[in-house]
């Protein structure tokens, strides 16, 4: 392993790579989250100093040609009239990010859940008029929950686009559940999304928007490794039979997975769970330090044994499926 003077791994796997899961943290969205007491939606992960350089910088480091950035954790619980006037501000801020940016961003529009009318509205307008490139989305918004049927016009409006939709794992509801004082990142959220692969194949939403690019980030968390038990709803209750797919593990495999974080054993799951068609280049810059990042992709590389051919479809082909704004340009 190579290792330059600020400690950050050399020689990376991603060439030509566009990396869907980074984010961007804006100082007046700080500024926002913390005048609206909404500190607490960030489970007590620490804000790591961010700039568009330090992002850019990063990248061309890295390979990555370019990033789908997204502000998270969005719109935080609020009245109404407040949720629909951020969101805006927000999409909007996203639209002219990516216009400066000069072709190496992308970015996934925020949603004032929990009102879904004007979710509905607010998808159309940052995809239709904003041209922005896919939704961004939590886990849950205080216990309602993507593949609740509540939610379902959001994805609906999303479905008729085939706009990608990226779901990061958020605070769960629950309360009075031991944290042992520790974040609630460290390991709620890869259950986090858990539960939500499990409500979606359960509710029926895989099987209503069969099209519907829903990117689970994190190697989707676990998703890999539980998905055989998560088909065990029938044995366990005989009345779930009619509740899950015929082919749950064919549902569970359309997801889209990045590889943020999982360059463990993590990876080796993923790998033999899903085709390399829906796996995703993910660094979570800049919550994870780059020397992290790096060594995750290595990981990567070295327990999934990609072909050059898959190699070429992680790091860009299946994203410029996806997002078209951030294909290669013939020169």
């Amino acid at each position: 392993m190579n290792v330059n003077a600020d400690g950050i791994q050399t020689g990376s796997p991603w060439v030509d790579a566009i990396d869907v899961h980074h984010h961007i943290i804006p100082e007046f969205y700080v500024s926002e989250l913390r005048r609206m007491g909404a500190t607490a939606v960030l489970g007590g992960v620490d804000r790591p100093a961010w700039s568009v350089t330090d992002s850019l910088e990063m990248m061309d480091r890295q390979g990555i040609r370019a990033a789908v950035v997204n502000l998270w954790p969005g719109v935080p619980p609020t009245d109404r009239a407040s949720a629909v006037a951020f969101a805006r501000r927000l999409n909007e801020h996203l639209a002219e990010f990516v216009a400066a940016g000069d072709g190496r961003f992308g970015a996934f529009a925020v949603l004032p859940f929990p009102y879904i009318d004007d979710c509905v509205a607010e998808l159309a307008f940052a995809i239709d008029v904003l041209g922005l490139d896919g939704i961004g989305m939590l886990t849950n918004y205080g216990g309602l929950y993507v593949g609740d049927r509540l939610v379902e016009p959001v994805l609906a409006e999303a479905a008729v686009r085939r706009t990608p939709v990226f779901i990061h794992p958020g605070v769960p509801p629950s309360t009075g559940q031991p944290t042992f004082g520790l974040p609630l990142p460290l390991y709620e959220f890869p259950f986090e999304t858990v539960r939500l692969a499990a409500q979606l194949l359960y509710n029926g939403t895989l099987a209503r928007f069969p099209d519907l690019p829903l990117i689970l980030p994190h190697g989707g968390g676990g998703v890999s490794y539980y998905a055989d038990r998560l088909t065990c709803g029938p044995v366990i209750n005989a009345e779930l039979a009619a509740r899950l797919p015929d082919d749950p593990i064919a549902a569970l495999r359309g997801l889209y997975f990045d590889v943020a974080m999982c360059g463990g054993q993590a990876a080796a799951s993923l790998r033999s769970f899903v085709d390399a068609d829906h796996i995703l280049v993910g660094s979570d810059h800049p919550f994870m330090p780059e020397s992290f990042s790096a060594a995750n992709g290595h990981g990567v590389a070295q327990r999934c044994a990609f072909s050059a051919a898959e190699w070429a479809t992680v790091n860009r082909g299946n994203a410029e499926r996806l997002f078209p704004r951030l294909r290669r340009k013939e020169r």
